[in-house]
């Protein structure tokens, strides 16, 4: 259980709902709510289809390339780790959002539900590493499952906070996901470490 608590946190705060979210409301200010609701179905839906092939093609893909879970818990803990900083000093970048340039193409996109919604804001580098991690802990049937669970919950809350975009943009605006941000940044922070920590102990000092 405690397993899938920690993958529940660390999934939440990589694919952040909220800031999501908030970009989503921009992009999408000028259609009007049965277009959002399709644009948001269509972008959860890819965003599952890729976070759900790399979630169970993640233990084939790392024994073909020759990566050890330990070297994926050390990499992913390193990521996860910058993208911490960056939560806690409010900055954007293309580990969770998109660069200016992306974002400028997408403004002036008709259907944003693949790019840039289900790829990179949902299913980014981020949460495709935290996918892997996920998939590398899942040792048996129940917990692959549970995993499995997981996953589709984060999704439905990201997909129930699209739904209510506006609602969420004008409840917290720039400064309240900021000061969020930050909080969710530390716990993130302290979560990235564990891994790295655990991938060290791992390496050289197996069980």
């Amino acid at each position: 259980m405690d397993l899938l608590i920690n993958a529940f946190v660390v999934l939440m705060i990589v694919v952040d709902p909220i800031g999501v979210a908030l970009i989503f409301s921009s992009l999408t200010q000028a259609d009007d709510q049965k277009i959002r609701r399709r644009i948001a179905a269509r972008g959860i839906a890819f965003a599952a289809s890729i976070l759900l092939i790399f979630f169970v093609g993640g233990d084939i893909l790392l024994r073909y390339l020759g990566i050890s879970i330990p070297a994926m818990r050390i990499a992913g803990g390193v990521l996860l780790f910058l993208l911490a900083i960056e939560m806690m000093f409010a900055r954007q970048s293309g580990l969770r959002f998109t660069t200016r340039r992306e974002q400028h193409e997408a403004e002036h996109r008709e259907d944003i539900s693949v790019f840039p919604l289900a790829f990179p804001l949902i299913a980014g580098p981020g949460a495709l590493t935290t996918v892997l991690l996920m998939a590398s802990a899942a040792t048996d049937v129940p917990v692959f499952l549970g995993m499995i669970g997981v996953l589709l919950v984060v999704l439905g809350i990201a997909f129930l906070t699209l739904l209510f975009a506006s609602a969420v943009a004008g409840i917290l605006g720039v400064t309240g996901a900021n000061v969020l941000n930050r909080l969710l940044g530390l716990i993130l922070a302290a979560l990235a470490v564990q891994y790295i920590i655990d991938g060290i102990k791992a390496s050289f000092w197996p069980a």
